[in-house]
């Protein structure tokens, strides 16, 4: 076969059967998408934070919240404790799958909801009993613009939570294939950490 018939013969194959994409990541590209889009949330709340910050510098407030503002803070703290702990649940349940044990994976996504639940009822009461409203002041808008974008991401969380729970229940995970699992506790971890952070800046700083 001459050069060129072969380069022929090559080009047709490749046309047939294109090359697989060239991944210059050692990162998987599901793994890699939801990191990227947690750096863009982290950007959306770093806007909520600096509205936040930016409240409290203006009024030169002696004590913070703001008379009238009255925060509960071991409700919070409370609350805090249930969502971090839930983090671990998780983390359990994805180790628990790696070792083949559904069991284990089962459970720890079930105590994961329930605690994930849990907190957004907490919230929500919270809301009912807090004593002002978001249009009453300043403190107010960001407190709930802050604490609801949170809320907002705990629900969604839930979601996709629901969504893994339902599949490792229909027995759709394995040691070698449990993205499906992987990719909701990333975010929910993401939920967890972030809750801190809100926590510590609204309700202790």
């Amino acid at each position: 076969m001459s050069a060129h018939a072969e380069a022929h013969s090559n080009d047709h194959h490749g046309g047939e059967h294109p090359p697989a994409i060239y991944l210059s990541s050692r990162v998987p590209q599901t793994i890699l998408g939801m990191l990227l889009f947690i750096g863009s949330e982290m950007m959306l709340f770093g806007a909520f934070f600096a509205a936040l910050f930016f409240v409290r510098v203006v009024n030169e407030a002696p004590h913070w919240p703001p008379a009238g503002s009255h925060l509960p803070i071991f409700v919070a703290g409370m609350n805090t404790i249930v969502l971090v702990t839930s983090s671990f649940t998780m983390h359990w349940s994805l180790s628990s799958i790696k070792k083949n044990d559904r069991v284990g994976m089962q459970a720890g996504l079930v105590l994961t909801l329930l605690m994930g639940i849990t907190f957004v009822v907490t919230q929500a009461r919270e809301y009912s009993r807090i004593g002002f409203a978001p249009g009453d002041s300043a403190f107010a808008t960001t407190f709930f613009g802050l604490t609801g974008l949170h809320g907002l991401h705990v629900i969604i969380g839930l979601l996709l939570l629901a969504a893994a729970t339902a599949r490792a229940f229909r027995g759709h995970f394995s040691p070698e294939h449990h993205h499906g699992l992987e990719i909701p506790g990333i975010y929910w971890h993401f939920v967890d950490v972030m809750w801190i952070i809100v926590f510590i800046t609204v309700y202790i700083i």
